[in-house]
């Protein structure tokens, strides 16, 4: 367990990662930072996500002097295409009918960072997750919940129906829900 450590700040409005977070036994605050998520032309998923916990190490560092900032950003992607949070519920039906009955692979890329110390790490995670064949109708009923509109790839193996979607994985479970907990907790320990 990690303890007698700086002020922690989550730099996420994902309550996902905040709950990740609190499981941990982690003390800790949780800030908003507002930067470009888009793609920067041909990048990688890996590069993408990677690049994109580090901009927003970067944005947090503006409002926070001393403490520990952790980031993360998280997109799912089906044969080289990156599939981010849909826009509307015409795009989340669309995603969830394109990773249904096949094989996707899930990236989250994540900045730890000791202002004191000056120690960084960005790394990332990546999970193969297979979808089981959809029901135009469950597909239809899930994106009525609202749920998938938060979430890249349009869905949740977490707490909701999208759980039910998943037929299995090839990896680690939490990167699919949007942190990786142990590779976090491992690279914390480096930082402090």
């Amino acid at each position: 367990m990690i303890s007698n450590h700086p002020l922690i700040y989550l730099a996420s409005r994902s309550p996902r990662r905040k709950k990740l977070l609190q499981q941990m036994n982690l003390e800790f605050k949780v800030i908003s930072v507002e930067i470009d998520e888009s793609r920067q032309g041909n990048e990688s998923p890996l590069k993408m996500v990677k690049r994109l916990a580090a901009e927003k190490l970067a944005e947090a560092r503006k409002s926070i002097d001393e403490g520990i900032i952790i980031t993360a950003d998280t997109t799912v992607v089906l044969d080289g295409e990156i599939l981010g949070k849909p826009g509307n519920e015409n795009e989340a039906k669309e995603m969830l009918s394109i990773l249904s009955g096949k094989i996707h692979t899930v990236y989250t890329g994540f900045a730890v960072c000791n202002t004191r110390k000056e120690k960084t790490i960005v790394d990332y995670v990546k999970t193969k997750v297979t979808f089981r064949e959809l029901g135009k109708k469950e597909i239809q009923d899930y994106v009525k919940t609202r749920s998938p509109m938060d979430k890249a790839g349009a869905y949740g193996i977490q707490d909701d129906f999208g759980a039910v979607f998943v037929k299995k994985i090839n990896g680690d479970y939490y990167n699919v829900v949007g942190l990786p907990v142990s590779r976090l907790y491992t690279n914390l320990l480096k930082v402090l």
